[in-house]
C-alpha cells in the first residue's frame, strides 16, 4: 500500500509553486519514493474572485495587506527572487489574477486520466510564469489538451459543472483538518506540515510518517 501524500494548493498562489518544487525535491531524495502516491487537493483563496481581476495587480496586493505601493513591490521582488531560487521564473508584471475553480475542475478531470501532476504543473506556469487567465475557460480547454486530455471531455467539463462536487469536497475536508493557509501537506491522514517548507523538512515529514507506518505493521 502506497504511503498517501495529499497537498492543499491554489493555482493562485506564489508559495504553492515554490512549495510543488521543494516538495519535489524531497520526495527525489526519499529512499522509499516509488512507493508515495500523491494527490493534489483544491483550495481557493479567494473564492469570490471574478474570472478575471481587472486592475493594478501592485495597487491590490497594497490594499490587501494594508502596505504601500512600494513595500507591495518589495514583496513581489523578494518572492520572484524566491522562486528563482527553485528554478522558477514568475512575472508579477504580466500576472492576471481570477478564479481558480474550474482549474480545480480541470485538475480533477487530469487525475482521472493519470495526468494530474502534469495538469498543475502546467497550471501553475501559465499563470505564474506566462500572464495567462486561469478563469478563461477558452484558456483552460488548450492547456488541458496540451497535458493530453481529451477534447470532448474538456468541452463537456467547461460547458458544465463536472467535478465542482469534488471541488467543494476537498474544500471541506480542509475545513474539518482546519487547514486555513496552503500549500499543506498530510501524509496518511497522520502527518501533517504546513507551507512551503525546505526539502529537507519535507523529506523528514515522509521519513517520519513511513517510520510511523512501519511501527503500526509490527505492532
Amino acid at each position: 500500500m502506497p504511503l498517501k501524500v495529499e497537498i492543499w494548493s491554489d493555482i493562485a498562489c506564489p508559495w504553492c509553486y515554490v512549495g510543488k518544487r521543494r516538495f519535489e525535491a524531497a520526495l527525489a531524495g526519499f529512499e522509499h519514493r516509488d512507493q508515495v502516491e500523491v494527490s493534489w487537493r483544491s483550495f481557493e483563496l479567494d473564492p469570490g474572485a471574478p474570472r478575471e481581476r481587472e486592475g493594478d495587480r501592485v495597487e491590490q496586493l497594497a490594499r490587501k495587506y494594508g502596505t504601500s505601493r512600494e513595500q507591495a513591490e518589495k514583496m513581489h521582488e523578494q518572492m520572484t527572487a524566491v522562486a528563482a531560487g527553485e528554478g522558477l521564473e514568475f512575472r508579477f508584471d504580466i500576472a492576471r489574477s481570477g478564479n481558480s475553480f474550474d482549474a480545480h475542475r480541470l485538475t480533477h478531470l487530469a487525475a482521472a486520466h493519470g495526468r494530474q501532476d502534469a495538469m498543475k504543473e502546467r497550471l501553475f506556469r501559465a499563470y505564474l510564469t506566462e500572464g495567462e487567465v486561469i478563469g478563461d475557460p477558452a484558456v483552460l480547454e488548450r492547456l488541458g489538451l496540451e497535458v493530453g486530455l481529451p477534447e470532448d471531455e474538456l468541452r463537456e467539463l467547461l460547458a458544465g459543472d463536472r467535478y465542482a462536487a469534488e471541488v467543494r469536497e476537498d474544500e471541506q475536508l480542509a475545513a474539518s483538518l482546519a487547514i486555513t493557509a496552503v500549500p499543506f501537506f498530510v501524509v496518511d491522514r497522520a502527518i501533517a506540515a504546513s507551507g512551503a517548507q525546505p526539502p529537507e523538512l519535507l523529506r523528514d515529514l515522509l521519513e517520519r510518517a513511513w517510520d510511523q507506518r512501519c511501527a503500526l505493521a509490527a505492532s
